[in-house]
């Protein structure tokens, strides 16, 4: 019987130290040339490769730290718990409480995944239709669809004539707006996005002087479900208190 030359210590001790890896690299760690013999030994560590860049990153299944929705980003390249990228988009839209559009999917994703989405309607796992104007995809599931679609268009109804159509409209937006925390302006923005209807994201960004991503993330945390009530900023965030800041400095 051939003994093994390649052990996965180094494979999994590259892994540890730097969280992700290219192909090149990982063939370096062990010291062969094989791509065969690289993909044998993630396979016995368990593995994930990127969604983004191609897929030319790999991790193993146990370093990422996964958010709410199942996504972990490491150095701008991002991994998901589902797989690649069409797997990912399929998972988010099946657990999405309305239904997602492609632009709500990217500011998400951080990809495009217009291609994907069209590659899932046509294999009939989702199921698109244009909903005031935009094309919204839903879950391919009867029951499923359903709800999702009647979510959307409650959402819809709500959406009227310009809300920026006088100057005391906008005055009003802008003054509420500054009276809020950071996580209540963004799901405000993400809230009057939606009622504003296609193009909303451009049209806040443009009146709050905010990134369109950050109206479109308020937004989608909405449809999703994923608004804390406990938390207005993650652990750590914000600056620090002035009391802790005060005590520092006697301290000296």
């Amino acid at each position: 019987m051939k003994t093994e030359v390649f052990g996965t210590s180094e494979l999994q001790g590259f892994l540890k130290r730097n969280r992700v890896g290219t192909l090149p690299e990982l063939k370096h760690a062990l010291g062969t040339s094989a791509t065969m013999t690289v993909f044998r030994k993630l396979k016995v560590l368990g593995y994930l490769t990127s969604y983004s860049d191609r897929g030319k990153y790999y991790t193993l299944r146990n370093i990422p730290e996964f958010d709410d929705k199942g996504l972990w980003t490491y150095r701008q390249t991002w991994f998901s718990k589902y797989g690649n990228l069409r797997e990912t988009v399929q998972a988010l839209v099946e657990n999405g409480t309305g239904g997602w559009t492609a632009q709500e999917l990217e500011s998400q994703v951080h990809v495009e995944t217009k291609q994907p989405l069209l590659n899932l309607v046509r294999l009939q796992q989702l199921v698109r239709e244009k909903i005031g104007g935009v094309y919204v995809y839903f879950s391919g599931e009867k029951a499923l669809h359903q709800k999702q679609r009647l979510n959307r268009q409650a959402w819809a109804t709500t959406v009227g004539e310009d809300m920026f159509s006088t100057p005391e409209i906008k005055a009003a937006i802008i003054l509420f707006y500054s009276l809020l925390n950071e996580k209540q302006r963004r799901l405000y923005a993400g809230l009057e996005s939606l009622r504003q209807g296609h193009g909303g994201d451009r049209a806040l960004a443009a009146l709050l002087d905010i990134d369109s991503h950050t109206v479109a993330k308020g937004r989608c945390e909405l449809f999703g479900g994923n608004v804390s009530h406990d938390r207005v900023r993650n652990q750590g965030g914000g600056r620090k208190a002035v009391e802790k800041k005060s005590r520092k400095s006697s301290a000296k």
